[in-house]
């Protein structure tokens, strides 16, 4: 058997090769290579790369079946594929933009480098080559080589030859692996890049400047989450990792810039599932003079943008289809709840309301108001349903520490969260900026703290000491990334659109 045959399954049934023993025949060819011809592929260290695998199909498509061009080529890729036929031998190249067919003759070539290639080129390997474009008898645009160089040795073979890489775990843990196997992989990721670079683009039209913001600090705030704990040994200090940008990104508010905006990691120590990974990443936007109203037009801007730059307004998600034109619904937390199950939770009693969730199966505790019954009603009966975009509003002042009190009723605050498929993928507010009611908040939160709630926001002083020095009215934006990519790109799990997802160790 092949020294090509490797461990993963191809389906054929055959016997196969265990990829430890095709490592230990690999790395003896290298020894050999490195004795015998005085070789080393890992010197080499510039290649002209001047034209991708995509560039060269796009420039020579028109050529006519046995056509040459005279225009000499340099670029350099991934051998996937070799077929031998004595003085002769066609390999596929694969870049990150595409494959190309390479013909090596031995008459092209000369003796001695044709048998260099022969003997010592594998799948795998990363190969620089030059020559000119043709087409085959058989129609196959193909590059004859006249000059090639080993740039790297694989040690390794490539799953199934070529036939791509199945197993998901396999996928998570050898992502590298997964990214050479699968292209629709890597297509992900381009457009997980274009995402973001959308995200950039809109908010950046609309005069928002980018900062960053810190990763450990000494309280975690800025969101109901647990975190993770780390310990820093000069201060004899324990510190957090960040489990939202929110509270630094509004101190430069109060710093007197006006537009600011993060992306970047958030940590959280919490369950594992396809739509959270405890490292994620958001967006967060905190516009000076701005309200809720306003982060709901730029949501609807950017969700929009996105779906333009991905190809169309009316995406495809698991089967079912979503329509991003806009406008998008907006809606009260109480109308939703009201049109799934009958219940108008701000006309009835916190007695009635209990009684409302002993009868629904809602878990609700003794002594709970009709605003902490109706997020659970929701969460219950109408989160899931909402597949078409729909800004829910109207959220309870109890469960929105940091959000600013509405005017009509002081129970519920000026904030949405947009819901597609199901799923939240931005949380917003008018931003509370009036310290002495923080204050109070904070104090509420320490003591539900106390009370065991372990994701109650901590009281930060020094985020109240910055709202005394005067915040003006700012609107401010999480938008999750992974999310929103899962969304365009079709994917089932947050782990196909995380690079480098968290893994248990083997």
């Amino acid at each position: 058997m092949s020294e090509e045959t490797n461990i993963i399954g191809n389906g054929t049934g055959r016997a196969e090769m265990p990829e430890e023993e095709i490592f230990r025949q690999r790395k003896d060819k290298l020894d050999r290579l490195r004795r015998e011809e005085g070789y080393d592929p890992f010197v080499n260290d510039h290649w002209d790369c001047s034209q991708t695998l995509n560039e060269i199909r796009e420039k020579y498509e028109g050529l006519a079946v046995e056509e040459s061009s005279s225009d000499p080529l340099s670029t350099a890729g991934r051998v996937i594929a070799i077929r031998r036929h004595g003085k002769a031998a066609f390999l596929n190249l694969a870049d990150e933009s595409g494959v190309v067919q390479l013909y090596f003759q031995e008459n092209e070539l000369g003796g001695e480098r044709y048998a260099f290639f022969k003997k010592w080129v594998d799948t795998g390997d990363i190969l620089g080559i030059k020559g000119c474009a043709f087409r085959t008898q058989r129609g196959e645009l193909s590059v004859k080589v006249s000059e090639f160089a080993l740039l790297s040795k694989a040690l390794r073979p490539l799953p199934e030859k070529w036939h791509g890489l199945k197993d998901t775990e396999v996928r998570y843990r050898r992502r590298y692996v997964d990214l050479i196997a699968n292209p629709d992989v890597r297509e992900v990721f381009r457009k997980r890049a274009l995402i973001v670079k959308t995200f950039r683009k809109v908010v950046e039209d609309h005069g928002t400047i980018e900062v960053t913001t810190p990763i450990l600090s000494t309280i975690a705030g800025g969101a109901n989450a647990r975190p993770f704990v780390t310990h820093h040994n000069t201060l004899d200090i324990d510190m957090y990792l960040r489990i939202a940008t929110e509270l630094h990104l509004k101190r430069l508010i109060v710093g007197m810039f006006r537009r600011v905006y993060e992306i970047g990691p958030i940590f959280r120590n919490e369950g594992m599932d396809t739509r959270h990974n405890p490292e994620f990443t958001t967006m967060e936007l905190y516009w000076a003079y701005g309200s809720y109203h306003d982060m709901m037009d730029i949501t609807e801007k950017i969700f929009v943008a996105c779906a333009d730059a991905l190809g169309g307004r009316k995406i495809t998600y698991q089967g079912r289809e979503i329509d991003l034109n806009p406008p998008f619904r907006r809606a009260t937390m109480a109308e939703l709840v009201r049109e799934k199950t009958g219940i108008d939770f701000i006309a009835v009693t916190d007695e009635e309301a209990r009684n409302f969730a002993r009868e629904r199966g809602v878990d609700a505790a003794n002594g709970a108001s009709r605003y902490d019954i109706l997020p659970m009603f929701f969460e219950r009966f109408v989160e899931e349903q909402l597949i078409q975009p729909t800004f829910v509003i109207g959220h309870p002042t109890v469960v929105s520490p940091l959000a600013k009190r509405n005017r009509g009723n002081a129970d519920i605050t000026d904030r949405f969260e947009l819901f597609i498929n199901g799923w939240e993928f931005a949380n917003a507010f008018s931003e509370l900026n009036d310290p002495l009611d923080q204050r109070e908040r904070f104090l509420d939160q320490a003591r539900r703290k106390d009370a065991g709630d372990e994701e109650s926001h901590p009281f930060d002083e020094d985020f109240v000491n910055a709202l005394e020095y005067g915040m003006p009215p700012t609107g401010g934006l999480g938008v999750g990334i992974d999310r929103t990519v899962m969304l365009f790109t079709d994917s089932r799990s947050i782990r196909d659109v995380i690079l480098f997802p968290t893994m248990k160790p083997l």
